[in-house]
């Protein structure tokens, strides 16, 4: 994807637990380390239980668990809850962008961290226009 940075570090680790729609621990270096995807957010499903939060939390599990993962910087290491910050690839498959273009997730920018925000805006109306996941009709219940 044109938009990741590419003067940035990238590191390899793997996937050992899905925490939610839009954040994973990985292990890298011998330590474990929570990992938030950058410029987007997925539903709750662990605090509170919002619409369509646990499908987004099952199509992360889908994409990455278990996985050999890319991480990617943009600008910020780490957010205030001391999570990475990091776009995430698996293989060819970047998973923060497929998010939000299946209807799991709303593209949201963080600056600094914004390199890939008009690709994920983009990414949002597509799914918006196309009804799917969070964009998708729900049915008026019949009396």
């Amino acid at each position: 994807m044109a938009c990741l940075p590419s003067q940035t570090r990238r590191e390899q680790a793997k996937v050992v637990e899905i925490t939610d729609g839009d954040t994973i621990v990985v292990e890298l270096g011998g330590r474990r380390y929570k990992v938030r995807y950058i410029g987007i957010d997925t539903p709750e499903s662990t605090t509170r239980v919002e619409y369509w939060g646990l499908e987004a939390t099952e199509r992360n599990r889908t994409l990455v668990a278990g996985q050999k993962v890319t991480l990617i910087k943009d600008v910020s290491e780490t957010d205030r809850y001391n999570r990475l910050l990091r776009y995430v690839l698996v293989g060819d498959v970047f998973v923060n962008y497929e998010l939000v273009r299946g209807g799991y997730a709303n593209a949201l920018r963080y600056p600094p961290d914004v390199a890939c925000a008009e690709v994920f805006r983009e990414a949002e109306q597509q799914a918006r226009e196309e009804g799917l996941g969070l964009w998708a009709p729900t049915p008026i219940p019949t009396p």
